[in-house]
């Protein structure tokens, strides 16, 4: 047992369902003294790239369904973002290898978390992308100001995206594999004294789980 429980959350910009548990987890680890500790995944979309091939047509659909309603029942805004943070179209499907967004996004993740921000960041950067409360999140200077609120600087962080890519990555490939090895392939998983917690709708159980272990 440990006075500050220590929480991986196994999280993607790209994903409704990451975003809709962001604010929660965030507000938990605050109030009840958690270390929450976000380690940024690729999208499926990115790490399997047949998967949207296979998969049953009514699946896409049916996440955004769920996710607006979601988002409703915690009252949390809510918008699918524009531009998506993955790239590509579904009829035929087509997911370029060049991808804007995402890996920046992911690398960008990966930092603040070398940095000790990776809570803030993923709450401030993923509440930009997913809440609609700007037209288009890539814009301007909507990131900038995101990142600011997170207590850094996107274009110092941007200079290290860039001078040290590769070991970003392998943070991230490294991150991936232990997301598998815990149990689960989605996101968000949070991972607790090495169980698994798949889902937005598992956060209370999570919860429960911690309390009962302090």
């Amino acid at each position: 047992m440990t006075d500050q429980p220590q929480v991986d959350v196994f999280f993607s910009y790209r994903s409704p369902y990451s975003y809709l548990a962001i604010a929660r987890l965030k507000a938990w680890a605050e109030s009840d003294g958690i270390d929450l500790q976000i380690r940024p995944v690729l999208p499926l979309a990115i790490r399997v790239p047949d998967f949207f091939a296979w998969a049953n047509p009514m699946l896409p659909p049916y996440i955004l369904r769920d996710s607006l309603r979601m988002a409703e029942f915690h009252g949390i805004p809510f918008r699918w973002p524009n531009p998506d943070p993955v790239v590509m179209q579904f009829a035929p499907l087509n997911i370029p290898k060049d991808q804007p967004y995402i890996h920046r996004l992911t690398r960008l993740g990966v930092e603040a978390a070398r940095r000790g921000r990776s809570l803030a960041f993923t709450h401030e950067v993923s509440t930009l992308i997913w809440s609609g409360a700007v037209k288009d999140w890539s814009e301007g200077e909507h990131l900038a100001e995101a990142v600011a609120r997170a207590g850094l600087d996107l274009e110092e962080l941007d200079q290290v995206v860039i001078e040290d890519a590769e070991a970003l990555d392998q943070i991230i490939e490294d991150n991936q594999a232990a997301h598998e090895a815990s149990g689960h392939w989605g996101v968000p998983t949070m991972v607790y004294n090495k169980e698994p917690f798949f889902g937005q709708d598992r956060i209370e159980l999570l919860k429960w789980r911690v309390a009962n272990n302090r």
